[in-house]
């Protein structure tokens, strides 16, 4: 965890974030008492204690202000820093004894700040161990050796325990915005693709209806009316559909999909033929398939000058299949409804359901869209009775 993402912290919520390397600067004012010995003459070897002491106040700043940093804090030189700060507390604490062995807390709040996990709990409790029995063997400080010895742990598992819920909530944090923006990222998806697929059919059905009105107008002005009546009800039930994609309610229904399916195809100049075999879908996937029927037809109204187009939906227990080919000549690019956004959001759905979508040639020509989903058919309304035998029914649109 970095000072910079500390500062962040701070500024999003508007409330003091984690701690940083300055909060633990003030527990130096611990080793006034070693200063004091040194300033009144009480210490032999003055020049040692200073330099040591000066050592010793350098090393704890620039450990302290590693461990805040996650990348510095797991090198080697934080290590090796470690390691002198604690060659030189020892140093000092056996050669001077009493105000001098409250280094030992500072040593261990340093090693909270570097150390992690099973190394941390071995080190506070090895140097605890051995701030107490240096305290013994001195027998020259104002308190007990055990409250050495406590406080050197203490001091580390504190520091340690602050630090690393620290970093866990500035995570958590993150986290939470990391989730909030994909969940913005997925609604814009959904939005995209719902617009994609509501309007590109209605857009496309609107073109077909008005070309067909066009045609009529001189010869059956009644016909005419008729189509020009169909584009206003399409205009009206794509508001509806908008409405409720924008509230995220939408669900497509491959019955009403197949039921709009063909007069939009007859005002086309196409013949649309359904076959049927098996237990209707589950409720997922009637509304998954729904979407493909859908796109299906809107791809054949645009691009297939076809004559003929069918639909075949098979189900079993497990799987069920909707097919649905057409005669004409497909898209100039082969690859480009895999890579639109109309059939490639299709596939992106279906994969996530555990289906698959693919396009393409047809066997005997023209172009073929087969979308296969596990059946969900648990939730059914009807039974397999309605469809005993397995025979396939045959419905002209």
């Amino acid at each position: 965890m970095s000072r910079k993402t500390i500062r962040k912290t701070k500024k999003k919520y508007g409330r003091p974030g984690p701690p940083g390397p300055y909060a633990l600067l003030p527990t130096l004012l611990m080793g006034l008492g070693a200063f004091s010995n040194l300033w009144q003459g009480e210490t032999s070897n003055p020049w040692v204690g200073g330099l040591g002491l000066l050592a010793f106040n350098s090393l704890y700043i620039s450990v302290v202000f590693r461990g805040f940093d996650r990348r510095r804090r797991e090198s080697a030189t934080s290590y090796v820093l470690l390691a002198a700060m604690a060659a030189l507390t020892f140093g000092l604490a056996i050669g001077y004894g009493g105000n001098w062995l409250l280094f030992f807390p500072l040593l261990s709040l340093a090693c909270g700040t570097i150390l992690r996990g099973r190394r941390l709990g071995v080190g506070l409790f090895v140097l605890a161990g051995c701030a107490c029995a240096v305290a013994v063997w001195r027998g020259d400080h104002v308190s007990e050796p055990w409250t050495i010895g406590y406080g050197t742990f203490i001091s580390g598992a504190v520091t340690a325990a602050i630090l690393t819920l620290s970093e866990t909530v500035t995570e958590l944090r993150a986290t939470r915005q990391e989730l909030a923006r994909n969940a913005v990222e997925q609604e814009r998806l959904r939005f995209s693709r719902d617009l994609h697929d509501l309007l590109g059919h209605t857009l496309s059905v609107v073109v077909v209806k008005s070309e067909a009105a066009r045609r009529l107008a001189p010869h059956d002005i009644d016909a005419a009316i008729a189509q020009v009546t169909d584009i206003e009800s399409v205009g009206r039930q794509a508001l509806t559909e908008i409405r409720e994609a924008v509230t995220g309610y939408r669900e497509g229904s491959l019955a009403t999909e197949l039921d709009r399916a063909g007069p939009v195809l007859a005002a086309a100049g196409i013949e649309a033929a359904v076959h049927r075999s098996g237990p209707p879908p589950g409720p997922q996937a009637d509304a998954l398939l729904g979407w493909v029927a859908r796109e299906a037809v809107t791809n054949a109204v645009r691009h297939s000058d076809a004559a003929h187009c069918e639909f075949v939906l098979d189900s079993t227990s497990e799987r069920v299949r909707l097919t649905v080919t057409d005669d004409g000549a497909g898209p100039g690019d082969p690859e480009g409804p895999v890579r639109g956004t109309g059939l490639k959001g299709l596939a992106e759905r279906l994969a996530a359901a555990g289906g698959s979508l693919e396009s393409g040639p047809g066997p005997g020509g023209g172009f073929a869209v087969t979308a296969e989903l596990p059946a969900d058919t648990g939730s059914g309304t009807e039974g397999a009775a309605g469809t005993a035998s397995g025979s396939r029914r045959r419905d002209r649109c």
